[in-house]
């Protein structure tokens, strides 16, 4: 299954629609509890990525079918991986970031699943059961290969936090994309809104490293 085409200025015009709608970031986070992600939204736009150290966690989660799954040898394994970080309520950064890995599934097409996988991991396990993540990927038309986790609250915590994700209010959680390779466990950090252009660059680059160890091993 497709998402439906969006243009390759889709997540800027999302952003700039968003920022409208939601008007100025408030002063007091008290009064407005998505004043971070709002100022996320004004300030990170275009982020260039970061290598990141990540030590994927042993640890069992569960899908948006409700299938248990260990996050390092099923999930991830030797794949190369986009990751996100979401909940399902959430009506600022996080349709903005399910935007992105969905141009992003149209443009891996039959990798995806395959070699890529991409995963979006629930920073609100309490709320975000499977059914709400199943429901909610279903609205942004995430097809196989597109992996939506959530888990006891522990164990997801622990993720977030290996991933650099975890807020103790999940609702300031940081507009981050990563981008690893199980294989070689090298990873790259996007903070802000990356473009799925860029996230596609990544990819390429990191496929192109497993073609040139390969070809220095033969």
């Amino acid at each position: 299954m497709s998402t439906p085409t969006i243009g390759p200025g889709a997540a800027i015009t999302l952003l700039a629609l968003l920022a409208a709608v939601c008007g100025p970031v408030a002063a007091d986070v008290n009064e407005d509890p998505h004043a971070k992600h709002r100022q996320m939204m004004n300030e990170q736009r275009d982020p260039q990525s970061k290598s990141a150290h990540i030590g994927i966690p042993d640890v069992r989660l569960l899908t948006q079918n409700g299938e248990t799954v260990n996050l390092r040898d099923d999930v991830i394994g030797d794949r190369i991986v986009v990751v996100d970080f979401v909940y399902t309520t959430c009506t600022t950064v996080c349709p903005v970031l399910s935007a992105i890995l969905g141009q992003v599934q149209n443009r891996l097409g039959d990798r995806l699943g395959e070699d890529v996988a991409l995963i979006s991991l629930t920073v609100d396990p309490l709320r975000d059961t499977p059914q709400r993540l199943k429901a909610y990927s279903e609205n942004h038309r995430a097809g196989d290969g597109w992996v939506w986790l959530t888990g006891d609250k522990q164990t997801v915590d622990d993720v977030l936090r290996r991933f650099g994700a975890y807020t103790p209010n999940f609702e300031d959680h940081p507009s981050m994309i990563l981008v690893g390779d199980g294989r070689s466990d090298k990873w790259s950090r996007f903070l802000g809104f990356p473009g799925a252009g860029k996230i596609m660059d990544k990819i390429d680059e990191l496929s192109a490293a497993r073609v040139a160890q390969a070809a220095v091993r033969e």
